[in-house]
């Protein structure tokens, strides 16, 4: 079972990831923007493009949802407690990739991999 607390370490090893208030929730970031949220104690909001929220969903439609901003796909809602801490790990890494600047991209993808 994945925690909130596993999954803001997850997010927070991400190079440059910060953890900052937005509209009174956490949210993750990497040079400001945006690549996670935390909406409650019980899941977590992470902005991905709908190729990988279809195969997210796909994988496992109980732990992962739609999240829709508006009439705008933004990504998928994790519940925590039905997820994989792997592929949430995975998830978030890709939300920071399409998010963070292409330079740093390219440093963590040089980078040896960590354990989660």
């Amino acid at each position: 079972m994945l925690t909130l607390a596993h999954a803001r370490r997850i997010a927070l090893s991400l190079p440059e990831a910060t953890e900052e208030d937005h509209f009174g929730m956490p949210s993750f970031r990497v040079q400001k923007k945006i690549f996670a949220t935390v909406p409650d104690g019980k899941s977590i909001r992470i902005m991905l493009g709908p190729e990988e929220t279809s195969a997210a969903i796909g994988t496992n439609p109980k732990a992962y949802e739609e999240l829709w901003w508006g009439k705008q796909l933004a990504g998928i809602t994790v519940h925590l407690a039905r997820a994989d801490p792997r592929q949430v790990a995975d998830l978030l890494g890709e939300a920071w990739r399409r998010k963070a600047p292409k330079a740093l991209v390219r440093v963590f993808a040089s980078a040896p991999a960590k354990k989660k």
